[in-house]
């Protein structure tokens, strides 16, 4: 399973342009290759739409995926609970699952959390790498900004609210400060759903060693992130080999069962990215494994490390299904 995909960035554009199936015609023949049947959709709202389209927006993806699934309901499906993953593996479909990447399209009203419910939202990305009524976001380098700051008193009861409501909370693109706040505030096991980490490459979106062993203490898994510039500190170095990298130090720090996919595959996406927020970068950014029909390139890479077929099924889906199946409803 691959914890983090931005599909419907691509799924909506392509619709409005008429066309129908995309998913089942652009993607479905990559996640049938790489073995992928199951993955969670983020719902990510572009910087220019905010903040009075970000709910226009997030309904528009959500609608996309519906129409898809209503053209293709012998191949594809949306999870809402455990048993909607069992049933989709089952019935050879992939599943889908989705989740907020920022919660800009709730504003900074509670009621509209319980209506993403029943539409299958099932997991809270507090915020993308900018701030909103929850927190503050990581940025990709530094910015020019007043004092940082924590969650939010909004930010709390939404943690306290998904959580009790049968969600769970990403916290990719959340900055350290909000990260620990999370800690505190949280019940149930967070994730960061597509974040390396930080002691192989100092990016304020990788996660220290300390955060590490904190998501691990609460029962979290960390899904690793093929970007180049969260993989490794020079172009060069962007390849498998050193994405591995970042497995073997988790591995080293809390133990396998704390790893796992998201892989956030961009590079088919980045005419949709919003060049305000990514002018910054030093770097121009690249996926080091290209696409879910190259999985097997990382699994290649995690035999080589010595890593066990047991091991393996853990890191491709076993840990984060634990999650789902205790935190799901």
């Amino acid at each position: 399973m691959d914890a983090h995909f931005d599909l419907l960035m691509d799924v909506v554009p392509q619709r409005q342009y008429g066309r129908k199936k995309v998913i089942e015609t652009d993607y479905l023949p990559n996640f049938i290759k790489g073995g992928v049947n199951l993955v969670v959709l983020s719902i990510l709202i572009g910087s220019m739409f905010l903040p009075e389209m970000s709910l226009r927006k997030a309904l528009d993806q959500i609608s996309a995926l519906y129409a898809e699934i209503d053209e293709s309901p012998d191949k594809i499906m949306i999870c809402r609970n455990y048993s909607d993953i069992v049933k989709a593996q089952n019935e050879g479909k992939v599943g889908f699952i989705l989740s907020f990447e920022g919660v800009e399209p709730l504003y900074n009203d509670l009621n509209l959390l319980s209506i993403f419910y029943k539409l299958g939202v099932r997991i809270v990305g507090l915020t993308w790498s900018r701030r909103n009524f929850a927190g503050d976001g990581s940025y990709f380098s530094k910015v020019r900004e007043g004092k940082k700051g924590g969650i939010t008193d909004f930010g709390v009861e939404l943690i306290e609210k998904a959580e009790s409501s049968g969600m769970f909370i990403d916290v990719s693109h959340l900055n350290d400060e909000g990260f620990w706040d999370v800690i505190k505030i949280a019940k149930k096991p967070i994730i960061p759903s597509h974040s390396n980490c930080r002691a192989i490459v100092n990016s304020m979106r990788n996660l220290t060693d300390e955060q590490i062993r904190a998501i691990a203490d609460k029962g979290g898994v960390i899904g690793m992130n093929v970007c180049n510039i969260f993989t490794a500190d020079k172009d060069e170095d962007g390849d498998v080999e050193h994405l591995v990298n970042h497995v073997d130090h988790i591995v080293e720090l809390v133990g396998v069962r704390h790893v796992g996919l998201g892989f956030d595959f961009c590079d088919d996406f980045r005419k949709y990215i919003f060049s305000q927020n990514m002018r910054a970068l030093s770097r121009k950014s690249f996926d080091v494994l290209k696409g879910h029909k190259s999985i097997e390139q990382f699994i290649k890479g995690l035999i080589g490390r010595g890593y066990t077929d047991e091991e393996i099924k853990l890191i491709l889906g076993e840990n984060f299904l634990k999650i789902y199946k205790k935190a799901l409803k």
